[in-house]
């Protein structure tokens, strides 16, 4: 089974959305992990917006890099440019290394309704992304 580390600044957002659909695509069928730089708590939000897709990441904890240093990963994927950049080494002898950064629907201010839109928008982005990345790395 493919263990799968996704990699983002806080723990919070971009990656719990990757780590719900990567749980959802690979229907048990790979070992998924989340974790950031920094451990920010999963926003409350990123949890809405994923209930209205149906994917339910309620129970995901925020988690640090250093938490994982014992498992040896098959993938790392970042999903935001300051991970990628700032993360410390992995020591996973063959992880391979997949970047893709996505907007951070946090740092979005104004209406109630450009927030929705910014988490909707972020989220669709995700969940494209984890389906081709399921189907042509994993085949599945």
């Amino acid at each position: 089974m493919k263990n799968i580390l996704v990699l983002c600044t806080g723990n919070s957002c971009r990656s719990q959305m990757a780590d719900g659909y990567l749980t959802h695509f690979t229907k048990g069928n790979a070992n998924i992990f989340s974790a950031g730089i920094e451990a920010h708590g999963v926003n409350p939000k990123a949890i809405a917006i994923m209930k209205l897709d149906g994917i339910d990441i309620s129970n995901n904890t925020s988690n640090l890099v250093s938490d994982y240093e014992h498992i040896d990963f098959d993938y790392i994927i970042t999903v935001c440019d300051h991970a990628q950049e700032n993360c410390p080494f992995i020591p996973s002898k063959n992880a391979k290394r997949i970047h893709q950064n996505f907007a951070d629907p946090s740092k979005v201010k104004g209406s109630e309704e450009q927030i929705f839109n910014a988490f909707k928008k972020t989220r669709v982005q995700i969940k494209a992304f984890c389906e081709t990345f399921v189907l042509e790395e994993l085949g599945f």
